[in-house]
């Protein structure tokens, strides 16, 4: 089973992959919940190519996929499908995007892959067998200390709403490590702390899409993956946090820290907001 397992996500990762390409040069964009969620005919085309061989393979397996939802029948058997995360990225052009998919077996993620088409990356990890890209073995960054790190960071889409509440915990990183980034993918910002590429990342909002794949890879990676108080990570909780493992407790300590200064300047915001209303 799990060798089966390996080959369909293999092989619907790759059909995803060859969708991006094609569609990259002719990309049709709808909005879904606001004008900055979007949505290709990418993201939709790459979902029923991946759907589709899941179901001809296992079609009793459960599917969560981004654009469809869930399965209507249950199974012990789950599949969690990003067809394309990085929409916006895609949209623009913008080279970093990718297809998340992962397989979990009653609750627990088994098996991630995480592969980005047009940068011929494939990152890939089995639940005790290690992470690795395109076939090498990966480990997470053995950088010591949050001040000699780079993290990374993303938005979610009610961003516009809640902005001073995100850019409280970005100001106060910016401030305390080498760099922070935001790229637009949370799976590739996964993997690339799996890699080794950066050393830390956080992010409110995401979804069980968004994070099921690459959190599997950290953790094989040797890494960390959390909530973002460090508790037991909730594929559906909307707040990660994930790390080479060294940096963790002190990430945990500065969002902890600033969470009450960012919930007040929220506050704040919109008391300001509804008075010039």
């Amino acid at each position: 089973m799990k060798n089966d397992i390996e080959q369909v996500a293999m092989r619907a990762a790759r059909a995803a992959g060859k969708i991006h390409l094609k569609r990259l040069s002719r990309i049709t964009v709808n909005r879904k919940s606001s004008s900055i969620d979007l949505v290709t005919e990418a993201d939709r085309e790459a979902e029923a190519a991946v759907i589709e061989i899941i179901h001809r393979s296992f079609p009793t397996h459960a599917i969560l996929a981004e654009e469809s939802g869930a399965s209507t029948h249950r199974s012990d058997h789950r599949w969690i499908v990003d067809p394309l995360d990085g929409t916006t990225n895609f949209a623009h052009g913008y080279p970093q995007f990718c297809v998340s998919i992962a397989y979990e077996l009653r609750g627990r993620v088994q098996f991630g892959v995480v592969f980005d088409a047009l940068k011929k990356e494939c990152f890939v990890a089995q639940r005790g067998k290690g992470a690795q890209l395109n076939g090498k073995p990966i480990r997470v960054s053995t950088t010591p200390s949050l001040g000699a790190s780079l993290l990374c960071t993303g938005f979610p889409y009610d961003r516009r709403e809640r902005r001073r509440f995100y850019l409280s915990f970005w100001e106060e990183f910016m401030t305390r490590v080498q760099g922070v980034r935001r790229t637009g993918s949370a799976a590739l910002d996964l993997v690339y702390v799996a890699a080794g590429r950066i050393d830390g990342f956080w992010e409110f909002g995401l979804k069980a899409w968004d994070v099921a794949a690459g959190a599997l890879i950290v953790e094989e990676a040797r890494g960390r993956v959390s909530n973002m108080d460090s508790s037991a990570l909730d594929l559906n909780g909307a707040n990660i946090l994930a790390t080479n493992g060294r940096v963790h407790n002190e990430m945990v300590e500065v969002i902890a820290g600033v969470r009450p200064e960012a919930e007040r300047r929220h506050a704040e915001m919109l008391r300001t907001e509804k008075a010039s209303a």
